[in-house]
């Protein structure tokens, strides 16, 4: 019998009331600032969701063309910019 991995939904939140757009990039969608974009609600909180197979991401908001890690993900990783990448790992 083979073992199916499912993917697994990940939800991603972004407050920026002041934003016109945000998108997610990260390695899931290797790193295309306009694959994921982000829909804003009344409050100015950004959401988006991914489907993902269990493993280690980096991931970065891209708020008006800016690039942002997520201030609620407490893992980062160095990036080869000088910055820091948000980490997510999807059990």
């Amino acid at each position: 019998m083979v073992d199916r991995i499912a993917k697994r939904r990940v939800d991603f939140e972004f407050y920026s009331p002041e934003a016109k757009s945000v998108f997610l990039a990260g390695t899931f969608n290797g790193w295309n600032t306009a694959a994921n974009p982000m829909k804003r609600n009344k409050e100015g909180k950004w959401s988006t969701f991914v489907n993902l197979y269990p493993g280690f991401y980096e991931y970065q908001f891209v708020v008006d063309g800016a690039w942002r890690d997520d201030p609620a993900c407490k893992k980062r990783h160095l990036n080869k910019y000088g910055g820091y990448n948000s980490v997510l790992v999807v059990e």
